[in-house]
């Protein structure tokens, strides 16, 4: 294991696709992260609050995303390289903590700015001997991380909108920089034949991090059903979180969750370019998802209040909605089976609310199950119903 120039630095084409096992840890920090900022958004009850929650789970994600877009176009196998990867787990579980309460924003900001930063240093600093354009992607990458920095860290100084507002703005310069592909004074743009060296590798790292997250739908009202009695209520709600869980990780892998395998150019151009934004909604609504079964597993019968609802009904339809304009963007199959389920998820709301939480819980299977049928139904005679890895 070496340190590597500018050149050996850069994955291989003939460089193993499969993870590395401090890859996988990584992952399972990150999954930690999700599972602090569900129990943060099960216990929130303003809309102030909901969207600021939102920006850091924006933040969580961007940071996992940014690191497997690094460890696809660099070696993960470089000292390096594994320095950006420990630095940014240290990060995650910095950020995981101050998720606990609001005085800790610098703390979070700090847990957020600080990889970015060290690994934009680090690449540029050991790719500097030449003017590689490995090295220039890594100047793209700090100089926007660095502009964004700026408001993280100005708005962690703040309290109330004032710090929402820069941490907004923050969040919108990391995310519009990278579809702009990072334009840079005296650099240019990220070339778009870098996005078409996208590897297979991306698209197992996508993968894995998906159904690793899956888990929270259980792991959250798991620590929270350990401290309560079990009801029949209680155990039909958990029952109904397992099912869920199962259920969105069949709608996830059936056809296309994750990148797509093709070695045609502009479908791996644009598969590269839009996962980080529709598997933001799905983990968005993963995490929703457990944040609600937290909820019912909780407290199973009685009304359902409206927060609740947004949970219980929008989670699964993030996922959905991710899922579909993925498929369709890439692959263009309009996902018109999937439009009724999403209509009817929306069409109980306003009865919904009169109903038990665990029967709203049940409803949501129910309708998920629909999808992995019609799913079922809608595939190739030749392509199993169950499988492991997206096609």
């Amino acid at each position: 294991m070496t340190t590597g120039g500018s050149s050996e630095l850069v994955r291989r084409p003939e460089t193993s696709t499969r993870a590395t096992l401090l890859e996988l840890v990584f992952d399972v920090v990150f999954v930690a992260a999700l599972a602090a900022a569900s129990m943060r958004i099960a216990e929130q009850h303003s809309w102030a609050g909901a969207w600021l929650d939102a920006v850091m789970l924006m933040a969580i994600w961007w940071t996992w995303s940014i690191t497997s877009t690094t460890t696809d176009f660099y070696d993960p196998d470089r000292r390096p390289i594994q320095s950006v990867l420990m630095v940014t787990m240290f990060g995650a579980l910095v950020m995981a903590s101050a998720l606990a309460a609001d005085p800790h924003s610098l703390i979070f900001a700090g847990g957020y700015v600080i990889p970015h930063l060290f690994r934009g240093l680090v690449l540029v600093s050991v790719l500097h001997r030449r003017r590689h354009r490995a090295q220039q992607r890594a100047a793209r990458f700090l100089f926007w991380f660095l502009a964004s920095s700026v408001f993280w860290l100005g708005g962690a100084l703040l309290h109330g909108p004032a710090r929402t507002a820069l941490w907004s703005v923050a969040v919108v310069v990391d995310y519009v920089s990278a579809a702009a592909r990072y334009p840079t004074p005296g650099l240019g743009r990220v070339p778009l034949a870098q996005y078409e060296k996208t590897s297979e590798h991306l698209a197992e790292r996508y993968q894995q991090f998906i159904i690793l997250a899956l888990g929270d739908i259980v792991l959250v009202p798991t620590l929270r059903i350990n401290t309560a009695e079990f009801t029949r209520a209680r155990s039909a709600a958990f029952l109904a979180a397992f099912l869920v869980m199962l259920l969105l990780w069949q709608i996830y892998v059936l056809r296309a969750g994750t990148i797509v395998a093709s070695t045609t150019p502009p479908l791996v151009r644009r598969a590269a370019r839009l996962a980080p934004y529709t598997h933001l909604l799905m983990l968005s609504g993963i995490v929703c998802t457990a944040a609600a079964f937290d909820l019912v597993v909780g407290r199973p019968t009685g009304d359902t209040p409206g927060r609740w609802l947004v949970l219980l009904l929008g989670g699964p339809a993030l996922v959905l909605v991710g899922r579909s304009l993925f498929i369709q963007r890439v692959l263009g199959v309009p996902p018109w089976r999937r439009l009724p389920w999403l209509l009817a998820l929306a069409a109980v709301t306003p009865w919904a609310g009169g109903w038990p939480p665990v029967l709203v819980a049940g409803f949501v299977a129910l309708v998920l199950t629909g999808v992995v049928v019609g799913d079922a139904v809608a595939a190739p005679p030749n392509r199993p119903a169950l499988r492991g890895r997206p096609g």
